[in-house]
């Protein structure tokens, strides 16, 4: 039976946490924890629960079954599970968080040195998704190529980056924003949201347990065994980058207090800190943070639109590849501004489903528990989403004076209790079933 050594190890969590780092994960704290002030640790907590706690448990939840995202929502039925399934991987894919990267990595890398024109988005994006299809179409090598190669040295820059922001950081921790005087922990809940990890981690389990097949690993518990291992390595790594991050952006509000948001927090970072040098070491940053999750997203759509639709898996990485190329050059704003609602819809079915799946030993029938809760996830969360989109006046009165509803989780306490009564019922109808007539 083959095992992989502790280098092995080490590089696949080193993989694992360049996957997740992405662009949301870099430009997203700082502007949380400048808007937190004071309050910056509490919206640390918040964020780094569904930023990091979640994608974890997520890959946690995968490895259990198998890897795949279509096992983990076997008992919603074939066509429903389907349906999320396609939704996570758009949306995470050529969608929104694809073409993401190439325009952040962009914005922050390349635009301060050539100027933000149509033309030079083009031309470096064309560059860009070019690496990225490289890389990709060759799955197989993603340990070595990402583990041991690129992810070393993104670590060794974001370290100096890191260690800066502690050591030198740009003023005192600032004022806290309204709405951060309010709820810092929920907000910052909801800041992690933005990172997309947690979907982006239903499709990365597959990439991960392939790469340790790729290896020679065969056994279901070591596949198990090994992902739960570098879920963990890339967790940590992320909490210590996003700690940091913070701190910046809450001890900057002197030199970016005008700021909009994270890219230009940490621009005006570097710039302060390190001038010229410290544009060039942001841009290497940011470039591989983008690039590598840039290749773990179109390598898990690949794999997963291949054995659903009648392509190979070189077409499809090809096709979304030359998609995402489209929607980057549409711009960064609107990327955004498209993507939080849909984040905001479909984050509370990935919350709910990654919970159920986590505790399926106390389901006796877990479709009789899964089917109505996460119906009952779906519908708040589509609420919630077009309220977010300024669609309000759509939305039921009722879906406004949830408990949350204001803070966008309006679907919690109609979960927990549908859940609850869900429990029961498959309790009941369990023994039902099992009781002498």
């Amino acid at each position: 039976m083959i095992r992989l050594k502790g280098s092995d190890l080490v590089a696949l969590g080193f993989m694992t946490f360049a996957l997740f780092l992405g662009a949301g994960n870099i430009i997203f704290p700082p502007s949380a924890g400048m808007a937190a002030g004071d309050n910056v640790w509490r919206a640390a907590l918040g964020f780094l629960l569904t930023g990091v706690g979640l994608p974890l448990l997520t890959v946690v939840a995968l490895a259990r079954v198998g890897g795949g995202m279509d096992r983990l929502t076997a008992p919603l039925g074939k066509r429903a599970g389907l349906l999320l399934a396609v939704a996570v991987y758009l949306a995470i894919g050529p969608l929104f968080a694809t073409p993401r990267t190439a325009v952040v990595s962009f914005e922050m890398g390349v635009a301060p040195f050539t100027g933000d024109s149509g033309v030079a988005l083009f031309l470096y994006s064309a560059a860009y998704f070019a690496a990225v299809l490289i890389l990709a179409l060759n799955p197989g090598k993603l340990v070595d190529s990402i583990g041991k190669f690129i992810t070393p040295v993104l670590l060794s820059a974001l370290l100096v980056l890191g260690g800066a922001a502690l050591f030198a950081p740009a003023g005192t921790i600032g004022t806290s924003a309204a709405d951060y005087q309010a709820a810092p922990f929920v907000q910052g809940f909801l800041q992690g949201y933005l990172t997309m990890d947690t979907l982006g981690a239903l499709v990365f389990g597959i990439v991960i347990a392939t790469a340790i097949r790729d290896r020679g690993v065969q056994d279901l518990r070591l596949v198990t065994r090994y992902s739960v291992i570098a879920g963990a390595i890339a967790a940590l790594g992320l909490s210590l980058v996003y700690l940091a991050l913070f701190y910046l952006g809450a001890t900057s509000q002197g030199i970016a207090g005008e700021a909009h948001n994270g890219v230009q927090i940490l621009t005006a970072y570097v710039q302060h800190t390190f001038g010229t040098a410290g544009s060039l070491l942001l841009a290497v940053v940011i470039t591989l943070a983008c690039l590598t999750t840039a290749v773990g997203l179109l390598t898990a759509c690949g794999e997963f639109f291949s054995k659903l639709l009648p392509f190979s898996y070189r077409t499809v990485v090809l096709a979304f590849g030359l998609f995402s190329l489209l929607v980057a050059n549409q711009g960064l704003t609107q990327l955004i501004s498209l993507s939080v609602p849909v984040l905001v819809g479909l984050y509370p079915l990935a919350i709910v489903l990654i919970a159920l799946s986590l505790l399926d030993k106390l389901w006796v029938d877990p479709r009789r528990v899964f089917v109505p809760t996460m119906s009952i996830a779906l519908v708040f969360g589509v609420a919630d989403g077009f309220a977010v989109a300024g669609f309000k006046d759509v939305v039921p009165a009722l879906f406004g004076q949830m408990p949350l509803a204001h803070q966008s989780l309006g679907w919690l306490v109609p979960v927990l209790v549908v859940l609850g009564i869900s429990m029961v019922a498959d309790r009941v109808m369990a023994r039902a079933v099992t009781s002498p007539v």
